[in-house]
């Protein structure tokens, strides 16, 4: 029987008063069984930071050829292209061709992402910025969400 994914609800009351973005979230995020909580959570976080008209959750470490989250406008043209963890060299040059505005999130250390996009084909990679949380708290989130809410 093969596993299916487990449907997360986040309530999220988003305030960006730098982009002038105030929005009451209620997201259901599908965390695939080969995903990590980590993974998801970083997702998460890339959707709220990102957050404008037209964004969408993908599926995830399921989603192919697709980032984890990507901004679509009206006619469906990709518009931002956000890759989570330690995406490889060919998919930002892939996403950054495609997309005005491409980011990367990450919870892995940001020496050993750096270290291996390194000196690859990545188009306009001075342009991406890489946005490093601190493993130890994205993983203490992600084990509190895990675990479900406390008494």
């Amino acid at each position: 029987m093969a596993l299916t994914a487990t449907i997360y609800n986040f309530a999220t009351q988003l305030a960006d008063i730098d982009r002038g973005v105030y929005e009451n979230l209620d997201l259901r995020i599908a965390r695939q069984p080969s995903e990590t909580a980590e993974y998801m959570l970083m997702r998460f976080f890339a959707y709220c930071l990102e957050y404008t008209e037209g964004i969408a959750f993908t599926e995830g470490v399921a989603a192919g050829d697709e980032p984890a989250v990507v901004i679509r406008d009206l006619t469906g043209r990709v518009t931002g292209w956000f890759e989570v963890g330690a995406p490889d060299a060919e998919r930002l040059h892939r996403g950054s061709k495609l997309a005005g505005r491409v980011a990367v999130y990450t919870h892995r250390p940001i020496r050993l992402l750096l270290g291996e996009l390194a000196g690859k084909k990545i188009h306009r990679a001075q342009e991406i910025p890489i946005y490093a949380f601190d493993p130890p708290f994205v993983k203490e989130i992600a084990e509190a969400i895990s675990c479900g809410p406390t008494a």
